[in-house]
C-alpha cells in the first residue's frame, strides 16, 4: 500500500527537524516516549524538562478523539503523569468498535492558553492536487471541519503563498497572528510536499506571543516514497491499527515482501479463527474475504493477506509456512479450514508457486492433521492443471482433506463448500489440458481470413440501444447527494464539470486499439512481447502489434521473437527518442519500467505527439508522482492505464503485455475474437476472472481495462465507461470497483442525467471491510475507506439505486452478467455470431517442457551444484550447512570434487596439501611464464593461464604419475627392492622421487610437516609406507632421490581414498585414474601464481626481455651456394 499511518512522535520529529519556516515553532523535540518497561529514572535524565515543568500525557496509538475519549493527561506534574500513566498502560480500552491494549504513551510540556489562541489545519491529497483545511477555532469541539473549515485546492504542480492563505483560509484571523499563520502554513505545506505526506492534520495549533505550538497532530506518508526520502525518514515504523496488535509474523512478511519483487501481505484479524486463507491476488484476496464474511465467517476469518507477482517457490514456501504455523497453535472444536484460492493468472506459474506451498504442507502434515484441517483450492492460470494435480496428490499421500477446483468453478465458490452453505462435488469437471487448446479444432493448418466486423455481434443502431435499468426504488437523482455527499474527495455537479475541473484540456480518443495499432514496449520484457505476438497471429492481424523496444542499458540491437512458425527480429533502441523517430506509426507505449524509473520514462514519452495511450505496469510509484503524470497526460490527451496494472485487452485487435494470461487462457475465454461485453476493473487478476465469467455466460469481451490498484489511477472507472457507451460495438457494460475512493459515485450520475444508457453491470468488492473492527488496508494501495461513503456497501447501494445491476454479492455476478445479456438477446439487441477457430500457434519449447508435454535428453549433466533453489546447495548440501558445520575449503572441496563430506582430518588435509603446494619460488616454470606474462602487461587470466600451462609430468604434474606408479607396484605385491629394479631396467624414472636442492641430509619440511600430521591421523598408511621403503633404496645410492612434495602427496591421497570409509576400491582408484590428485596442485599452485601477478604489478615491473649472455647461440656456420 501507499498511503500508512505514523505516529505522533514520528510525525512531529518530521516536522522539527524539516519545516522551513519564519514562525517560532516552539517546543521542539520536547517529547518523551513512554512504555510499560520504560525506566523512569533514565528517562529524566535524557529529559531533564520533565522535572521542572508541567506535563501532558497521551496514548500515541493512531487513536482519533483522544480528549473526548478522556485518553489525555492535562497539567500535571511527572508524579501525576506516572499515577495516570499506571492507572492506563496495559488496560483494554474500547474506542468505536475497536477493542484493543493502550502500550505506547507521550508525554509533552503543556501548554498554557486561552481558547481563541486554538486553531486548526489539515492538508490532505486528492486526484486534483492537495486540500489545505483551515478553521480559526480548533481543539477537542472543532465539529465538522470539513462543513466549515475554510478550504483552499494546491493544484498539482503548483505551490502556496503566503498571500493565498491569507486570502482564502485566514479571514476570521486575529491580524497580529495572520504573518505568523501565513508563514507557519506555508512551511508545512512545503514539509509535507518534500517528505511525502498524503494527510497531516494538526488540531489544535496554538499561537501565542512567543511563537506556535504543535499540539496534537495526526499524519500518514507514502511509503511508495522510501526510496527518495530515506535519508530524511530514516527508519519508519508504522504502527498498527488500534485494536489490532502488532504481530512478528506480519514483520516477518512484510521483510519477505520487500526483498522480492513478487507481493506478499499478511494481517492477522483472530488468530484465534478457524477460517484461514492463502489467496493469490490483489483484488481476490479481498473478494474471499467478502465472501466469506457475507457467508457469516465474519467472527471466524483469521487472516487477510495475498501472494502475487510470481513469487518463486522459495517465497511461496516461507509465505505458505507462516501461515499454517500460525493456523496450527491452536486448536478449535469444528476443525479448521484453509482456502487457497485465487483468480487466473495472467503470468504467473501456477505449478510453480504451489510447489511451495506443497513442500510446506508436507512438512507441517502431523499439525495439520491434529488439527483437523479441511484445505479448498480454487486455481487457473499458466500451467495451472499441472498445480492442481500436485495439489490433489498431496492430498492423498499425507491424508489431509484436499479438494481441488480450476476454472470450470466459480471463483468463490470454494468458500460456500468450506463453510458447508454449498455440496462438495465428488468429481468436479475439470478443463482440458493447456496443450489442447493450442492445436487448431479445423483441418486447416493455414490462417483463417477474418470475418468479423468490429464486433463479435451484428451492430445496432444507436436508436436501438436500451436505456439503462432503472432503479426499483426510482429515487430522484438528487436522493444521492443527500444520502451520501458532499464527499471530501468528490466532484460534484455535472460529470461534464468534473472532468473540466480535473484541468482536462486535451482530447482523448474513444477509442484506444485498433487491429493496425502499433506500439514500443519499455523494458526488455521478452516474455510479454511474445505473448502479445501470440494473441496477434492468433487474431488474424496482418503484422504484429509490437514495432519496437526501449531498453536503456544496451545497445541498439535486434530481438528475436516468433510469428506465428517463422522467427522475425524485432529492433530495441537505447533511448525513446530514436525509437519515436525510426517508427512514426506508433501510438501506444507499454511501459515495463520499475518503480524508480516509471515516473522519468513516462514523461519523457509524453513529449513525443504520436503516442495517445500509454501503459504503466509497475507497482509502488509515489502518488505524488503519478498525480504529476496524470496532470501531464490530461493537458496532452494522453489516456494512461495503471500504474499497478496488467493493462488491458481489445480481443480480435491488442493485447497489453501479459494481459489475458497466455495463449491457453486466450483461447479457452475467447478473447481472439470481439464480443459484445466491455469491463473496467482495478485488478489486474480480477480482470482475468472476468475475462472466464464473460466467456462462460455471454457472446465474449468487446474490451477490458485494468485500471490498476492505486488511489489514482491515470484513468478512471468514468473515462473508460464513457468511452464504451461511445463505442457502436458494445452492448453492455461491466464495473468491478473496489471499497475506497468515491468515482463509482459519477457512474450513478452519469446514468441519473441520461448519458450512459447501456446497461451497466456493477459490483464493488470489499464490503467485508465494514465488519472488520480494525481498520484493514487491503492488497491495492487505494482499497481503503477513509469515510462512509467511500464503503463499497454504501457505493453498491448507490449503484443500484442509480439504476445499475447490481448483485448481492460477487458470487452472483457471473448470474446477474447471464441475465442481463439473455434479455439483449432476447429483445435483438445482440444477435450472436457464428464461432471462427482461431489459427494454430504452436507452442514455444521451454513451456512445453514445464507443461511436461515433451522430453529431450539434457545437454549437460551435472551432480555436485544446483543453483537453481534459494539456496546454493554443494552436493546435497546448502551452503548455508557448509557454513554452519565449518567445514572449511578442504570440506567443500570434498563436496565438490568427490561428492562425499569427508572426515575432518581429510579436509585438514586437503587444505595442509594446498597450502605447501602455494608456491615454490620465481625460477620454477610456472612462475617465471606467469611473470613474464605479467611484464608483458597482459590481465590477470591471461598471466595465470600462462603458468598454468607449463604443469604437465615435467612440472607439478607428478601427483597423478607417483599415485599410479606406486600404487600399480604395491597392488601388484611386487617388492620395494624389485619395483625399483624393474624401472631402472625399463629406463624409467621414478615420478615422486629426487629433487633438486633437497636431500636426505637436507629434507624438505613440506613433507616432513604432512608425513607427521598423515602418521597421526590417517587410519592406514600402507602405500605411503611402501613409498618411504623405496626412498630408502633410492636414497642409498643417491641422497637427492627422496620422496619429494608430489610423490608424497600422491601416495598419501590414495591411503587417505582408500581408507577414510567414504569411497569403495573402485571409486578410489577412478578419482586418481581420471586426474583429481593433480588438481590438488593446479588450485594450490594457482594461488601462488596469482601472486606473483600481483607482485610484478605492485612492483611495476616493465617488458621482460632475456639477456643476451645468459642465451647461447648454436646456428650453423653460414653456407653460400
Amino acid at each position: 500500500m501507499s498511503a500508512k499511518a505514523i505516529s505522533e512522535q514520528t510525525g512531529k520529529e518530521f516536522l522539527y527537524k524539516y519545516i522551513c519556516t519564519s514562525a517560532a515553532v516552539q517546543n521542539r523535540f520536547r517529547y518523551a516516549s513512554v512504555t510499560a518497561e520504560t525506566d523512569w529514572d533514565r528517562l529524566t535524565q535524557d529529559h531533564p524538562w520533565l522535572l521542572t515543568e508541567r506535563l501532558v500525557v497521551k496514548p500515541d496509538q493512531l487513536i482519533k478523539r483522544r480528549g473526548k475519549l478522556g485518553l489525555v493527561g492535562l497539567d500535571l506534574d511527572l508524579q501525576g503523569v506516572r499515577e495516570w500513566f499506571k492507572a492506563r498502560v496495559m488496560k483494554e480500552t474500547t474506542v468505536g468498535k475497536a477493542k484493543g491494549v493502550l502500550k505506547n504513551f507521550l508525554i509533552e510540556p503543556f501548554v498554557q492558553h486561552p481558547q481563541e489562541e486554538e486553531f486548526y489545519v489539515c492538508i490532505y491529497a486528492t486526484r486534483e492536487g492537495d486540500h489545505v483545511l483551515f478553521h480559526h477555532e480548533g481543539g477537542v469541539e472543532v465539529g465538522d471541519v470539513d462543513a466549515k473549515a475554510q478550504r483552499l485546492l494546491v493544484v498539482v504542480d503548483e505551490k502556496l503563498s503566503e498571500e493565498q492563505v491569507k486570502e482564502k483560509l485566514l479571514a476570521h484571523v486575529p491580524d497580529e497572528k495572520k504573518e505568523v499563520l501565513a508563514s507557519f502554513i506555508v512551511g508545512l505545506f512545503n514539509l509535507y510536499e518534500d517528505l511525502y505526506f498524503t494527510y497531516l492534520e494538526i488540531n489544535p495549533i496554538v499561537v501565542t506571543k512567543d511563537g506556535v505550538y504543535v499540539l496534537d497532530m495526526a499524519a500518514k506518508i507514502d511509503a511508495t516514497a522510501d526510496y527518495i526520502c530515506k535519508a530524511k525518514w530514516g527508519d519508519v515504523e508504522f504502527p498498527p491499527p488500534f485494536g489490532r496488535e502488532a504481530y512478528p509474523e506480519e514483520a516477518y512478511i512484510a521483510d519477505l515482501d520487500a526483498k522480492s519483487g513478487a507481493s506478499l501481505k499478511l494481517t492477522l484479524l483472530n488468530p484465534c479463527g478457524r477460517i484461514w486463507t492463502m489467496v493469490a491476488g490483489g483484488g481476490a484476496s479481498v473478494v474471499y474475504s467478502d465472501t466469506i464474511c457475507d457467508l457469516g465467517g465474519v467472527d471466524e476469518l483469521a487472516n487477510y493477506g495475498e501472494y502475487s507477482g510470481a513469487p518463486s517457490e522459495q517465497q511461496t514456501y516461507d509465505y505458505a509456512k507462516t501461515i499454517l504455523s500460525l493456523m496450527t497453535r491452536e486448536k478449535h472444536t469444528q476443525g479448521k479450514v484453509l482456502i487457497i484460492g485465487g483468480s487466473i493468472a495472467n503470468f504467473t506459474n501456477v505449478a510453480a508457486t504451489f510447489k511451495g506451498i506443497v513442500r510446506a504442507i508436507k512438512d507441517y502434515q502431523g499439525p495439520l492433521k491434529e488439527h483437523e484441517v479441511t484445505i479448498f483450492v480454487r486455481r487457473g492460470g499458466p500451467n495451472y492443471q499441472e498445480g492442481l494435480r500436485v495439489m490433489g496428490e498431496v492430498g492423498k499421500t499425507t491424508g489431509i482433506p484436499i479438494h481441488v477446483f480450476g476454472t470450470e468453478t466459480h471463483m468463490t465458490a470454494i468458500v460456500g463448500m468450506a463453510l458447508g452453505h454449498r455440496p462438495i462435488p465428488n468429481q468436479p469437471p475439470m478443463d482440458a489440458h493447456t496443450a489442447n487448446f493450442l492445436l487448431n479444432a479445423s483441418n486447416s493448418a493455414v490462417t483463417p481470413a477474418t470475418t468479423r466486423t468490429a464486433s463479435f455481434s451484428e451492430p445496432r443502431t444507436s436508436s436501438e440501444v436500451n436505456p439503462a435499468k432503472k432503479s426499483k426504488a426510482d429515487l430522484p437523482a438528487d436522493s444521492l447527494h443527500s444520502i451520501l455527499w458532499p464527499l471530501k474527495n468528490m466532484v460534484t455537479g455535472d460529470w461534464k464539470e468534473a472532468q473540466a475541473s480535473s484541468g482536462c484540456s486535451g482530447a482523448k480518443p474513444t477509442t484506444l486499439f485498433r487491429k493496425q495499432t502499433k506500439s514500443i514496449v519499455w523494458g526488455m520484457q521478452t516474455r510479454a512481447v511474445q505473448g502479445m505476438l501470440d494473441f496477434d497471429y492468433v487474431c488474424s492481424r496482418e503484422e504484429p502489434s509490437v514495432a519496437a523496444m526501449v531498453y536503456p542499458f544496451t545497445g541498439d540491437h535486434k530481438q528475436k521473437f516468433y510469428w506465428g512458425h517463422k522467427e522475425i527480429l524485432l529492433p530495441v533502441y537505447k533511448n525513446m527518442a530514436e525509437a519515436m523517430k525510426k517508427h512514426p506509426e506508433v501510438d501506444v507505449l507499454i511501459s515495463f519500467a520499475s518503480l524508480r524509473s516509471a515516473f522519468d520514462s513516462t514523461m519523457e514519452t509524453m513529449q513525443f505527439p504520436q503516442i495517445h495511450t500509454i501503459a504503466i505496469i509497475a507497482e509502488g510509484i509515489p502518488e505524488a508522482q503519478t498525480r504529476k503524470i496524470i496532470k501531464k497526460a490530461d493537458e496532452k490527451g494522453v489516456t494512461i492505464i495503471g500504474p499497478a496494472t496488467v493493462g488491458g485487452i481489445k480481443p480480435g485487435c491488442f493485447k497489453i503485455g501479459n494481459t489475458g494470461g497466455m495463449l491457453d487462457n486466450i483461447l479457452a475465454s475467447k478473447l481472439y475474437r470481439p464480443g459484445s461485453v466491455a469491463y473496467v476493473s482495478r485488478s489486474g487478476g480480477m480482470s482475468n476472472e472476468l475475462n472466464n465469467i464473460v466467456s462462460r455466460t455471454t457472446d465474449g469481451v468487446y474490451e477490458g481495462v485494468a485500471i490498476g490498484g492505486d488511489r489514482y489511477p491515470g484513468s478512471t472507472f468514468m473515462d473508460h465507461v464513457l468511452r464504451y457507451q461511445d463505442t457502436p460495438g458494445v452492448e453492455m457494460i461491466i464495473v468491478l470497483g473496489e471499497v475506497g475512493g468515491t468515482e463509482e459515485y459519477k457512474i450513478c450520475q452519469g446514468i441519473g442525467e441520461g448519458r450512459i444508457t447501456k446497461p451497466v453491470v456493477c459490483w464493488c468488492i470489499g464490503t467485508c471491510a465494514t465488519m472488520f473492527t480494525s481498520e484493514v488496508q487491503f492488497g491495492h494501495a487505494g482499497a481503503c475507506a477513509n469515510q462512509a461513503s467511500e464503503t463499497a456497501v454504501a457505493k453498491n447501494q448507490a449503484l443500484r439505486d442509480a439504476g445499475a445491476y447490481v448483485p448481492k454479492s460477487f458470487d452472483e455476478l457471473g448470474d446477474v452478467i447471464k441475465t442481463v445479456y439473455d434479455e439483449l438477446v432476447a429483445n435483438g439487441t445482440i444477435i450472436p455470431a457464428q464461432e471462427v477457430p482461431p489459427p494454430t500457434v504452436p507452442m514455444d519449447y521451454s513451456w512445453a517442457r514445464e507443461l511436461g508435454l515433451i522430453r529431450k535428453p539434457a545437454s549437460f549433466m551435472t551432480s555436485i551444484c544446483d543453483e537453481r533453489g534459494q539456496e546454493l546447495i554443494y552436493a546435497g548440501m546448502p551452503i548455508t550447512e557448509v557454513f554452519k558445520e565449518e567445514m572449511g575449503l578442504g570440506g567443500v572441496l570434498g563436496l565438490l570434487w568427490f561428492q562425499r563430506r569427508l572426515p575432518r582430518y581429510a579436509c585438514q588435509f586437503i587444505e595442509m596439501c594446498l597450502m605447501v603446494t602455494a608456491d615454490h619460488g620465481p625460477a620454477v616454470s610456472g612462475a617465471h611464464n606467469t611473470i613474464v606474462c605479467t611484464r608483458a602487461g597482459k590481465d590477470l587470466i591471461s598471466c595465470l593461464t600462462s603458468g598454468l600451462l607449463t604443469i604437465g609430468d615435467r612440472f607439478g604434474g607428478a601427483l597423478d604419475a607417483a599415485a599410479k606408479l606406486f600404487s600399480k607396484a604395491f597392488d601388484s605385491g611386487m617388492l620395494p627392492m624389485e619395483f625399483v629394479n624393474k624401472m631402472k631396467k625399463d629406463g624409467k624414472l621414478i615420478m615422486g622421487i629426487g629433487h633438486r636442492v633437497k636431500s636426505i641430509n637436507n629434507p624438505d619440511m613440506r613433507v616432513q610437516i604432512l608425513k607427521d600430521f598423515v602418521k597421526q591421523h590417517f587410519p592406514s598408511t600402507q602405500l605411503l609406507d611402501y613409498a618411504l621403503d623405496v626412498e630408502k633404496i633410492t636414497t642409498s645410492k643417491k641422497p637427492n632421490l627422496i620422496l619429494n612434495v608430489d610423490g608424497f602427496i600422491g601416495v598419501a591421497f590414495v591411503d587417505l581414498l582408500r581408507t577414510c570409509g567414504g569411497f569403495t576400491r573402485d571409486e578410489a582408484d577412478e578419482f586418481v585414474e581420471i586426474g583429481a590428485l593433480n588438481g590438488i596442485f593446479v588450485l594450490g599452485r594457482s594461488m601462488g601464481f596469482i601472486g606473483h601477478y600481483l607482485d610484478q604489478k605492485r612492483l611495476k615491473q616493465g617488458l621482460y626481455r632475456h639477456p643476451w649472455d645468459d642465451i647461447s647461440y648454436v646456428l650453423p656456420e653460414h653456407m653460400s651456394m
